[in-house]
């Protein structure tokens, strides 16, 4: 008696929902979710405008199971069956049985339903019905990685919620590894990723602001206020040192708490963790890196490499600082006192004069000082253990960082404002030793019409103008709209060239000065050698040929962007559909909201993932590194 009143519990849904098969409800495992209703399907029915069969509940599935097989058992067909709302189902045949719906409920005059209308079809059992029937998802799970949404509580133009758009990114990432990993799968080499969804827009508007908000709120235009408290507010409130801390804190500890109850569900998972921001999310997630302490034996190794390489290179500096102001003399007292560009930056005149520099000198080190402080260009430098002066000393949202409980491999950032925020608390260049303290993989991926999306190699690599890698189509080409328009750009450059070129020779022929029949046959000659000139000018002007835009150049040799990801390219940009390049304007907050369906956006999270455990693509993608 105890075993039959004990409930049941079936993971289903690749173990994120848990199926009660005693209460009937299925229970989402790592979000809050409402509960639903579960059926044991016996029978269905389909309307007109219906377009999947909807089960009966189980209980009118039984009363058609015993009439249809006092039916089959007598071979009495025909029969009238009704059901609890008093709709009527007619039993013709074993492969024919409808359902009528009452055209209106019985009323004061007495009048009943009729069996109008077009009848349902009802049908028994799973055999007939054409209805796709999921086989499930792969057991084996490779790898983990927490998606954490922007602002506002709906994260695509459809308004749905970040349990809905990570559902669709899993969905996708199933397809991708079908079409693109088969190999490895046929080989059992993998099995899927996890994506989990972390939400923290709940728990900073349940801290009773939105109380405070609607107490001052304006009554008019009441849509576009609540629109705008319910979303666009999010970015004040992570700029503001007290919602800051709710936020940091609610996205860590989810993170965390997600984590050990993933490990406690999958025992046997020994893949690695990715994290992945879409928006002002993914912000959030690079505050937290920035301020996770690695290891403290590996803290104390990468701290004290760090300190020797700065020191050395910060001594150098001072050293050609001191060339520039005329006072390479005093280059062995500075090196005596172990001073580097930093420290050169913090003396005091005090300072100056306990070293021994004579006054002259002195004022002109401190006007040197002050009149860099001015324009000071701010490095984020690559210490691994802590934030590095320079960081600390901008302005910044005060906030105690909570630590993560593992280091995550990757850190996707979709549509991502990193570089706009860093810029405006006063970074203007990240150091390109500088990589994040527990993780060592950063992509930055965005659509090229994002109005929210900015670049952050710019930042590493200040003085170069390049391109973001075009991130290749899923399907093994770019898209046919971006190879014509490339086509067509290097078409008109190209004659564009050749007609300058041509007009060049003419134009130096037309002006050449005349010169005397006697000389005709030296003239001939000159006129010979002055048009291969010209010729060879045209293959070499002296005005550069138009360059053809940056998107049309050939992929130039490769480009040092730093640590941040490993020495590896961190922006990429999705390539836009052909229905977008016709208007920017139009499709540029579906350019924001697009990473959640974007099969390329997936493949990319994919390949870099397996990649690290050695597992490549079943064809590589023209494009990819």
């Amino acid at each position: 008696a105890g075993k039959e009143n004990e409930d049941v519990v079936v993971p289903t849904s690749g173990g994120r929902y848990d199926v009660h098969l005693k209460k009937r409800q299925r229970v989402a495992v790592y979000w809050e979710e409402e509960v639903s209703e579960v059926r044991r399907c016996t029978w269905f029915y389909k309307g007109d405008k219906d377009n999947k069969y909807i089960p009966y509940s189980e209980a009118f599935s039984e009363e058609l199971e015993e009439a249809y097989m006092v039916a089959v058992t007598l071979d009495e067909w025909k029969k009238k069956l009704e059901s609890p709302s008093r709709e009527v189902i007619i039993l013709h045949n074993p492969k024919l049985m409808v359902h009528y719906q009452p055209v209106a409920a019985s009323d004061d005059w007495g009048s009943t339903p009729t069996e109008q209308g077009r009848p349902r079809t009802v049908k028994r059992g799973v055999e007939n019905i054409a209805a796709e029937i999921p086989n499930g998802e792969p057991l084996q799970i490779d790898h983990l990685v927490f998606v954490v949404h922007g602002i506002g509580p709906a994260c695509d133009i459809r308004f749905r919620s970040i349990v809905q758009c990570v559902n669709d990114f899993r969905a996708v990432s199933l397809g991708m590894l079908q079409a693109h990993f088969r190999k490895a799968q046929e080989q059992q080499q993998i099995g899927r990723v996890e994506f989990l969804p972390v939400n923290w827009h709940s728990a900073l508007h349940s801290t009773g602001v939105d109380v405070d908000l609607e107490r001052i709120t304006l009554p008019s235009i009441n849509r576009l206020r609540h629109f705008i408290n319910d979303t666009i507010l999010d970015v004040f409130f992570y700029n503001s040192s007290t919602y800051c801390q709710t936020i940091v804190d609610t996205v860590a500890s989810e993170m965390n708490r997600l984590y050990e109850l993933f490990l406690q569900r999958n025992p046997l998972f020994s893949g690695g963790v990715s994290i992945a921001g879409h928006s002002l999310g993914s912000l959030i997630l690079f505050d937290l890196l920035t301020n996770q302490k690695a290891d403290p034996e590996e803290d104390e190794h990468s701290e004290e490499g760090s300190r020797t390489a700065s020191s050395s290179r910060g001594t150098e500096e001072v050293k050609d600082i001191l060339q520039k102001l005329e006072l390479s003399e005093y280059c062995d007292v500075f090196e005596k006192e172990k001073m580097d560009r930093q420290a050169l930056f913090l003396c005091t005149e005090e300072n100056l004069k306990e070293m021994g520099i004579p006054l002259g000198p002195r004022m002109k080190i401190l006007h040197y000082i002050s009149s860099k402080a001015e324009t000071q260009v701010c490095f984020l430098h690559g210490f691994s253990s802590r934030l590095p002066w320079v960081w600390r000393m901008l302005p910044r949202v005060s906030a105690n960082y909570p630590q993560l409980n593992y280091k995550p491999t990757i850190f996707f950032a979709f549509g991502s404002p990193i570089g706009m925020f860093l810029t405006v608390r006063g970074v203007k260049r990240i150091d390109p030793n500088y990589s994040l303290p527990t993780c060592k993989g950063f992509f930055n991926i965005f659509h090229p019409f994002d109005p929210v999306a900015y670049r952050i190699e710019p930042m590493i690599v200040p003085d170069l103008e390049f391109e973001p890698m075009l991130l290749p189509h899923h399907k093994g080409r770019k898209r046919m709209h971006l190879e014509l328009k490339e086509g067509l750009t290097r078409m008109s450059v190209d004659l564009k060239n050749n007609l300058l070129g041509s007009l060049r020779v003419a134009w130096q022929s037309f002006t050449r000065a005349p010169l005397p029949a006697v000389e005709a046959g030296s003239a001939d000659a000159e006129a010979e050698a002055e048009a291969e000139a010209g010729v060879e000018q045209q293959q070499q002007p002296d005005t550069k040929p138009e360059e053809p835009p940056p998107a049309v150049k050939e992929e130039a040799a490769p480009i040092n962007v730093g640590m941040l990801n490993g020495g590896n390219r961190i922006d990429y940009v999705l390539q836009e559909k052909p229905i977008e390049s016709f208007n920017e304007y139009l499709f540029a907050l579906q350019g924001h909201l697009c990473y959640w369906e974007s099969e390329d956006t997936v493949l990319l999270v994919l390949k870099e993932i397996y990649q690290t455990q050695g597992i490549t693509l079943d064809q590589p993608l023209p494009g990819s590194h």
